[in-house]
């Protein structure tokens, strides 16, 4: 094996760990108020603005599928509501509920305390390095996903 792959099994498995750490604490949080990381990710998407299933899975890396069964429960449990899509009559909008947006603000609390003792163990400079370059490695991996659907 050359040192390129070594290099890219190496970036692999340590998003591989970094994606289980990360779902853990995920549910370490959700949990206290009755979701799961899913739950809060699906919920989390749609913050800010509805979103149709298939936008979410886009944003979120996941499949279609996988986040429609998230958003049904949700539905389900009054946590997200489905609304008309003007740009697709059949695609749906998923909105957060008051009781869905409040379930996302208690999480808030402990989820701030874990950034600041995460933050304070790397240090704020070197966190923003990491971020910057999980967003360069992710980019890469789009362009080059992109090349292989035109090819």
């Amino acid at each position: 094996m050359t040192d390129r792959h070594e290099l890219l099994s190496g970036i692999a498995l340590t998003v591989f760990r970094l994606n289980g750490q990360f779902l853990d604490v995920a549910e370490g949080l959700a949990r206290p108020v009755g979701l799961t990381a899913a739950h809060w990710q699906v919920l989390g998407a749609v913050m800010e603005a509805p979103l149709p299933v298939a936008g979410i899975a886009r944003a979120m890396g996941i499949t279609r599928q996988s986040v429609q069964r998230i958003a049904d429960i949700l539905a389900e449990n009054g946590m997200v509501e489905y609304l008309p899509n003007p740009a697709h009559r059949r695609a749906k909008l998923v909105a957060p509920t008051e009781r869905g947006l409040e379930a996302v603000r208690r999480i808030g609390p402990a989820h701030a305390a874990f950034a600041d003792r995460l933050c304070e163990g790397l240090g704020d400079d070197r966190a923003a390095d990491v971020h910057r370059l999980l967003r360069e490695l992710s980019d890469a991996l789009e362009a080059l996903a992109s090349e292989d659907e035109r090819a």
